[in-house]
């Protein structure tokens, strides 16, 4: 048995520095995503995946999917699991309750991402040291290396190979720190110029401090449902028509095959395209959801995803063609860079938007013009895995 599948709504809580626990923070996301779809509430749920990446660092706290189901009064009949893939864990909960949705194991699910990383100001070295456990800990985090050093280092190599210039990147930035000041939920409310990026400190060279996302507390939380049961509670479901995933050598960073490009991103993009009927991504796909975790990540992702050929990427920005009014609108909401990072919550978050660009229902300045198919991306750990969905205004 194989049938389609839909978001129908959700939620977020606020996102940013919060003093919430991740009870809180589970129980807002929770309640949004009930909020947002009124017409199903904890007893319908037959299905709950949390996505959640170190609550036993930041929470102390492991088994969290029973908890999240006794927080929010789900008595879980078919399903429950915890997903743990590092930033992409939202995405990897999202996949798990669509594939037991389209095997006919359940009809309706709940997913919901919860990250709390933000214990104070006197924890920031554990919390920092916390972020290098996504890479081979006895080797790179033993090293030093933790994120902003590690995609540094492809901004320098992306910059060497095919000239991408400092002012691309800031354009990236710039670009999705505006739009998030126009979504409610974000961590960073202020527009953003190019100066503005460029005057901000230096982290790793060439990146400054705008040019990286944020350490940020947040939870999502989106419902799925069986298209039936789907159509009984919205006529603008967004489908689930395609996913790929592919994980290749480079947890280890010695064994990554380039510092300048995502192989594993291109294969699970294709994989997602080929299910889902895209012949050319860049004409197919209005408005697209990616990890610009730091601002050469977007630049590389244009390339990987077919929207722009490689080396081209910073081209492809400073064009305006990754713009709401461009050749396809990347992060709309804002991004990483705009929105914050809460890791287990982050792919559920770009979904929604997804789903809230084709329901019509997001600020009407970032609204993108009628769109029918959008993606969503997510890397995970030393950019060795790396995973996309796309999503429909109408079932394949």
């Amino acid at each position: 048995m194989v049938r389609n599948v839909a978001i129908v709504g959700g939620g977020h809580s606020d996102w940013g520095e919060r003093a919430a626990t991740w009870k809180d923070l589970a129980q807002e996301g929770g309640k949004a995503a009930f909020d947002a779809v009124p017409e199903v509430g904890p007893e319908d749920i037959e299905g709950l995946f949390v996505g959640a990446v170190q609550p036993e660092r930041f929470a102390n706290q492991t088994h969290v999917a029973p908890l999240v189901a006794e927080l929010l009064g789900i008595e879980v009949t078919e399903m429950i699991a915890r997903t743990e893939l590092a930033c992409a864990s939202g995405q990897a909960a999202l996949r798990y309750a669509w594939l037991a949705i389209a095997a006919g194991q359940l009809d309706v699910a709940l997913v919901l991402g919860v990250e709390k990383m933000n214990l104070g100001r006197e924890y920031m070295p554990e919390m920092q040291a916390s972020m290098a456990n996504v890479l081979d800990r006895e080797f790179d985090g033993a090293n030093g290396l933790a994120a902003p050093p590690f995609f540094a280092w492809y901004a320098q190599r992306h910059m060497h190979e095919y000239g991408t210039t400092r002012e691309q990147l800031s354009q990236v930035a710039a670009k999705n720190k505006t739009n998030a000041s126009k979504t409610d939920f974000a961590q960073f409310q202020s527009s953003c110029a190019i100066e503005d990026v460029e005057e901000s400190p230096e982290i790793a060279a060439p990146l400054h401090l705008f040019d990286c996302s944020g350490i940020t507390d947040g939870a999502a939380g989106a419902i799925l449902m069986s298209e039936e049961k789907a159509r009984e509670v919205t006529d603008t479901p967004a489908f689930i028509t395609g996913s790929g995933q592919s994980s290749m050598a480079g947890n280890s960073i010695n064994n990554l095959p380039s510092l300048s490009t995502w192989p594993q991103a291109r294969k699970a993009s294709q994989n997602a395209y080929e299910q889902a009927g895209i012949e050319d991504p860049l004409a197919d796909i209005d408005v697209a959801e990616v990890h610009d975790c730091f601002s050469i990540s977007e630049i590389i992702e244009y390339e990987e995803l077919g929207f722009a050929e490689r080396g081209e990427g910073g081209q492809f920005i400073e064009d305006g063609r990754s713009h709401i009014d461009g050749d396809v609108a990347v992060n709309p909401r804002g991004g990483l860079l705009g929105c914050g990072h809460p890791l287990g919550a982050t792919g559920i978050s770009q979904a929604l938007e997804i789903t809230h660009q084709f329901q019509g229902t997001v600020s009407s300045d970032r609204q993108v013009d009628d769109p029918t198919t959008g993606l969503i991306h997510n890397l995970s750990g030393s950019a060795s895995v790396h995973s996309v969905m796309v999503l429909d205004r109408d079932p394949q």
